[in-house]
C-alpha cells in the first residue's frame, strides 16, 4: 500500500537535480565566509526578496530567533498575531534567547486589525515596552492563510508611526506570493527583516535564509554563531537551496489546487472545513477525537497531524496526481470505523 504523507510540506525529498547540484557544489568553510555556493544562495535570496543581505541558517526557528535578537532589548515585547509560529512552535526561545515577551492580538485568518495592533503598543514605564511588530505569511495555524498586501502595508504604517521595526516570518512566503499572483519581493517590501524557509514547499532538504539590511549582517552572524548555526562546507546544502528558490515556486500552484480538491472532498463527506481558510497548501479539518482519527488514518496509509481538536493536511510536490483521490477514499473509510 502506498503511504500518502500529508503531515507537512517538510517531508519532501530533494529532486535528482538537487542531489546532483549538492554532489557537484563548489564549497569552502562558511564559518570563515569562504563558501562560494552559500554566498550565491544568500545573494540570490536577497535579490529575490528585495533586501540588501542574506544569511543562511539551518532552520526557520533559528532565522526567526536571530531576527528577534537583532530587534529586541531584554524585557521588551513583540506584537504578533494569535497563533504565530514564534509563539506556538518555537518553544520559549523568545524569552530564553532574546529576553523578550510576546503580546498576541486577534488575527482572523491570520490578519490582525491595524487598530488592534496600535492598541497593543506599550510605551508606559509601568509596562513592558513594545520593541517589534511581527507578522506571519502564510499563517500556519490559521490554515495556511495569506496576509494581503494592503493589510501588511497598513500594519507597517502603524509600526512606522510608532517608530518600531517589523519582522516577517515568511516561512511559506512563496506560497503567499503564488496565491496573490505577485512577486515575493512585493510581500517582503517594507519589513526590516524577513525569514524564508527553503525546506517546505520549495523542496530543499535543509535551510532557511534571514534577509536584512546589510549593516545588520555582522551582528546576525554573531548571533548565528552563538546559537550553534555556523556550518562548515555548507555549500552542499546551499546548492539545493538555490534550486529551491529558482525551481521550487513553479510547483506551488499545483500544491494549492490539491489542497482545494482535498478540502472540497472532505466537505462532501460532511467533514467540517472552513473553505475560506484554504488559501494555499493546508487544510484543517474539525474531527471528533482528532488524535484517534489520525491513528486510524495512519493504519489506512494516510499520514496527517492532529493539532488539538483539528487535523491538519498539507499538500506538497512529492504527492502524485492520484494521491488526493486515494486519500479521500481512505479518509471516508476511516470516518466510518467505530
Amino acid at each position: 500500500m502506498r503511504i500518502i504523507d500529508l503531515r507537512s510540506d517538510t517531508v519532501t525529498k530533494p529532486t535528482p537535480a538537487m542531489r546532483r547540484a549538492m554532489a557537484e557544489a563548489e564549497v569552502g568553510d562558511d564559518v570563515y565566509s569562504e563558501d562560494p555556493t552559500v554566498h550565491r544562495l544568500e545573494a540570490l535570496a536577497a535579490e529575490m526578496l528585495g533586501l540588501e543581505a542574506g544569511l543562511f541558517m539551518p532552520s526557520g526557528t533559528m532565522t526567526n530567533q536571530v531576527a528577534l535578537m537583532l530587534h529586541l532589548q531584554r524585557g521588551q515585547e513583540v506584537i504578533a498575531p494569535k497563533g504565530a509560529h514564534i509563539y506556538e512552535y518555537e518553544p520559549g526561545s523568545l524569552s530564553v534567547l532574546a529576553g523578550g515577551m510576546i503580546r498576541l492580538v486577534e488575527a482572523p485568518y491570520g490578519v490582525p486589525d491595524p487598530e488592534a495592533v496600535r492598541s497593543a503598543i506599550h510605551t508606559s514605564p509601568h509596562q513592558a515596552p513594545t520593541g517589534l511588530i511581527a507578522l506571519e505569511n502564510t499563517h500556519n495555524s490559521a490554515g495556511g492563510t495569506v496576509v494581503p498586501l494592503e493589510a501588511g502595508r497598513a500594519i507597517q504604517q502603524v509600526a512606522e508611526e510608532a517608530g518600531l521595526p517589523t519582522h516577517l516570518d515568511g516561512a511559506r512566503l512563496f506560497n503567499a506570493a503564488t496565491a496573490l499572483g505577485v512577486a515575493p519581493a512585493e510581500l517582503a517590501k517594507g519589513f526590516r527583516t524577513v525569514s524564508i524557509c527553503l525546506s517546505k514547499g520549495l523542496g530543499a532538504p535543509v535551510g532557511s535564509v534571514l534577509l536584512m539590511p546589510k549593516d545588520y549582517r555582522a551582528e546576525a552572524w554573531r548571533y548565528r554563531k552563538m546559537l550553534g548555526g555556523g556550518m562548515r562546507q555548507a555549500g552542499v546544502l546551499a546548492a539545493a537551496g538555490i534550486l529551491a528558490l529558482t525551481e521550487g515556486p513553479k510547483g506551488l500552484v499545483r500544491d494549492h489546487q490539491m489542497a482545494r480538491a482535498l478540502a472540497e472532498g472532505l466537505l462532501r463527506m460532511q467533514v467540517e472545513v472552513d473553505l475560506d481558510s484554504v488559501q494555499t497548501n493546508m487544510v484543517y479539518a474539525h474531527v471528533p477525537h482528532a488524535a484517534d482519527f489520525v491513528e486510524r488514518l495512519r493504519q489506512a496509509g494516510v499520514l496527517a497531524n492532529a493539532m488539538g481538536s483539528r487535523v491538519r493536511f498539507v499538500t506538497h510536490r512529492d504527492l502524485a496526481d492520484e494521491d488526493i483521490p486515494a486519500a479521500l477514499e481512505r479518509i471516508e473509510s476511516a470516518l466510518h470505523v467505530v
